[in-house]
């Protein structure tokens, strides 16, 4: 029987992807104007970029335990065995409550081959080792091979991420008043990686123009055989950038596979328009 892999909408993967490779997904809930959405499936980042332009401040809560129990009993009724790659558990409560609904329905089904795990990654640095299990998955791999190689990516994966202004962050309790402030006077860009799945600022950099290039120093000090492996990009609504870095990107290290996506509602609402973030498999993978 076929091994399901199941993400979460804050993997930031495209529609395509969750065809082409068969993965189920919950969304993360998006408060927008009094309204409560779903995140990739009844708003779009976009919308959300546009609010945030026009001074609105999203708010976002993790996936709904009932999600989780309907689609693990299910699983545990037909008894397909299924893997739950989840979300940061340090930048949200979505892993927990997946482990408690778990728990609840193997209660009831002892035996369910039902798997959940904390990736400690976001947006597509997580959404690549989502990719990869996927593949693994539809190449016939088992759910042993599949968890090792999961849990052992998302160890190695690294996040290297800027955004455009750290007045976003800093309503989502992420930096602080006065960095966020001093950073808007100077036109300071900060540069901010994951590290044990927890958002950490790393260096600010004056002016736009020398961020990427630091950015892929920072790339070439971490990581390594970049021929072989999927580079991801994701941006807040900002493509052409994206594109500038993946340019720059395959010039260096002559990568031929990027993948390059839009960062989610869920996330792009904490990290605002104009984020640009790069996820590679560090050296020591």
């Amino acid at each position: 029987m076929t091994i399901k892999i199941l993400a979460d909408s804050a993997s930031d993967l495209s529609k395509d992807h969750y065809n082409e490779y068969d993965i189920e997904m919950v969304s993360l809930t998006v408060h927008l104007d009094e309204k409560d959405y779903e995140d990739g499936q009844t708003i779009y980042p976009k919308t959300v970029y546009d609010a945030m332009r026009d001074g609105k401040a999203p708010k976002t809560s993790q996936v709904s335990p009932q999600t989780f129990k309907s689609v693990f009993t299910s699983y545990a009724e037909s008894n397909q065995p299924l893997i739950y790659l989840a979300f940061s558990s340090e930048l949200s409560g979505t892993y927990q409550t997946a482990k408690m609904m778990e728990q609840e329905v193997k209660e009831e089904f002892p035996e369910a081959p039902i798997h959940v795990v904390d990736t400690k990654c976001a947006s597509l640095g997580y959404g690549l080792v989502v990719l990869e299990a996927a593949k693994m998955a539809k190449a016939g791999k088992s759910v042993e091979e599949i968890l090792n190689d999961a849990t052992r990516r998302a160890t190695h994966m690294e996040h290297i991420f800027t955004v455009d202004d750290l007045e976003y962050l800093y309503r989502g309790g992420r930096v602080s008043k006065t960095a966020a402030f001093v950073g808007t006077l100077l036109k300071i860009k900060p540069i901010l990686h994951v590290e044990a799945g927890k958002l950490i600022p790393l260096e600010k950099i004056r002016g736009s123009k020398k961020l990427f290039g630091r950015m892929l120093e920072l790339m070439e000090e971490r990581g390594g055989n970049f021929e072989n492996q999927t580079i991801g990009i994701s941006h807040g609504d900002d493509l052409e950038r994206a594109k500038q870095l993946a340019e720059m990107i395959q010039e260096k290290f002559g990568v031929s596979q990027i993948e390059i996506e839009m960062v989610g509602s869920a996330i792009g609402a904490h990290s605002g328009p104009g984020t640009i973030a790069l996820f590679f498999l560090n050296k020591s993978f």
